[in-house]
């Protein structure tokens, strides 16, 4: 069974940066594609960022396009998302999970999060 435990969230001045963690366990880590998602208060879970089992293969949300860079380490079974230039719009619940398929779907392996809020 794979877990996931988000960290790294907290207040950040616009402008500023945070970065997260997901560390995985239950095994497998190597075999899945991983993906970042997040939630804002009252708006439906987006897509945010997705790392292939290479990792130059990242891909992005046209909304945090060239400001968030994900990354994994498969030594420690750790997904990051590096989050620079923040915005007020990017304050959500942020949570990681394996992705599956081209439109990079999530399977059902979700944490509890880590909330980022970001003030102006």
């Amino acid at each position: 069974q794979v877990e996931v435990k988000e960290t790294g969230g907290g207040l950040a001045q616009a402008g500023g940066s945070l970065t997260l963690s997901c560390v995985v366990s239950g095994g497998r880590f190597r075999e899945y594609a991983w993906g970042w998602f997040r939630r804002a208060p009252g708006k439906e879970r987006e897509f945010v960022a997705a790392v292939k089992w290479e990792p130059d293969l990242p891909v992005y949300a046209d909304s945090v396009k060239g400001r968030f860079t994900i990354s994994r380490d498969n030594a420690k079974s750790t997904v990051y998302l590096q989050m620079n230039d923040l915005k007020p719009e990017d304050t959500a619940v942020y949570l990681c999970n394996p992705v599956w398929g081209n439109d990079y779907n999530p399977y059902n392996y979700w944490g509890q999060g880590t909330q980022v809020t970001v003030a102006s």
